[in-house]
């Protein structure tokens, strides 16, 4: 078989080779994912990168903490965005392999990817500092928790508002027409498709960022809750009416906030 008879076959299977590099990818970082929180159930410590971040020890963390909180979060994000945007990046792989067929340029979909993941390791950055802040305010639990009823419920009725926003709104329209979002925002070569990940990438923090401000509720490590709430992304996306869902879950958290702030009289 000739060099072009094996890049023929390959793009014949693209869509098959794609989803399973974005499947390995989220698996690898769930299992990870998974084996720090039991380990913190065990120890009752979570090491990420080798470093212990969080455990018995309430006290503020040093400034070197924020390295290791970063790669948490970073593989958090890969875990529980990687569904959700796989239509996206399937699209896009789509179109690349269409454009082969009519000897256009094309390039390589992980730059695409790349693209998207800086975006969401720009928002671990952020996170992990605001969780750094936070533990050093003693806002936080060993469990990564909020430890006060006013903080949680006030990230739950932001959230709750925010469902019902026309930023939300504007950004998970983007995220769920994959193949609209690529043919308006088309840019050629290897910084065009590193581009567009990127910009896909923004719409897609900016509709989710606030729901994962609510790990902060429940606990980062709660395995449980990151479940729900990656499952809340990917339904708000492919939903055939997922603005219903929209609106009832941000009806549902304003709710919650009001009964969590309230329980600190009763």
């Amino acid at each position: 078989m000739t060099r072009e008879d094996s890049i023929e076959s390959a793009l014949r299977h693209d869509r098959i080779i794609v989803l399973a590099a974005l499947s390995v990818l989220a698996v690898v970082a769930w299992l990870y994912m998974i084996g720090e929180a039991h380990a913190m159930d065990v120890t009752g410590v979570c090491q990420c990168a080798g470093m212990a971040i969080a455990g018995p020890d309430v006290k503020p963390w040093a400034a070197g903490a924020i390295m290791p909180l970063f790669l948490m979060w970073a593989e958090m994000m890969v875990a529980m965005m990687i569904p959700s945007a796989a239509p996206m990046i399937l699209t896009f792989a789509m179109i690349n392999r269409k454009r082969r067929e009519q000897e256009r340029p094309f390039v390589p979909t992980s730059l695409f990817l790349l693209g998207y993941l800086i975006v969401w390791s720009a928002f671990s950055l952020v996170a992990a500092v605001a969780q750094w802040t936070m533990h050093g305010a003693a806002l936080l639990s060993p469990m990564m928790k909020s430890t006060s009823p006013f903080l949680a419920g006030t990230l739950l009725f932001v959230a709750g508002v925010f469902q019902w926003t026309p930023w939300k709104h504007t950004c998970l329209k983007h995220c769920q027409s994959p193949l609209q979002f690529l043919l308006v925002d088309w840019r050629e070569g290897p910084r065009g498709a590193l581009a567009m990940g990127v910009r896909h990438g923004a719409f897609c923090a900016g509709c989710c960022w606030m729901l994962m401000a609510l790990l902060f509720v429940a606990g980062v490590m709660n395995m449980l809750w990151v479940a729900a709430i990656t499952l809340l992304v990917l339904l708000e996306k492919v939903a055939p009416q997922g603005w219903r869902l929209r609106h009832g879950v941000g009806a549902l958290l304003i709710g919650w906030s009001a009964w969590v702030i309230a329980g600190q009289w009763l």
